[in-house]
């Protein structure tokens, strides 16, 4: 099962642009599985469990590998400056559909402050620190 992502009872051009977002947001995902394959196994289980490609719930995955591989607990995980780096590079570019992904379900979802491995926050890009900031100035 795949979502559109769309309002019911939208307008045609709202519409439009969720689909844009979605599209959007599906290519991060599909993206970041290409530069980064350590994450293959873990998009191919979200698939078969999920029945499509569901970026915002993807993402949980990805923050606890990157987060597991910042502590040195997951050998076998992507290294996770890799992943730093590449929603680094994503977060540059401006696209609506990625931001939201990444602002909202990486970001968001990193540890807080009395968590382990909230010091990954401290190596974060400048733009993903200034977007960190902006949703959690406390950490």
């Amino acid at each position: 099962m795949t979502t559109t992502g769309e309002t019911p009872g939208a307008a045609p051009g709202l519409q439009s642009a969720q689909r844009e977002q979605s599209a959007q947001s599906a290519q991060l995902v599909s993206d970041l599985v290409t530069r980064i394959p350590e994450f293959r196994a873990v998009y191919e289980n979200h698939v078969f469990h999920q029945g499509g490609v569901q970026p915002h719930v993807f993402f949980w995955d990805v923050v606890q590998d990157t987060v597991r591989s910042f502590l040195g607990e997951s050998p076998c995980a992507a290294d996770w400056r890799r992943t730093l780096a590449f929603l680094e590079e994503q977060s540059c570019r401006g696209v609506l559909g990625v931001d939201e992904v990444i602002v909202t379900s990486f970001l968001g979802d990193l540890p807080s402050p009395h968590e382990p491995g909230h010091a990954i926050v401290h190596q974060l890009g400048p733009v993903m620190a200034a977007r960190y900031v902006r949703i959690r100035p406390r950490g």
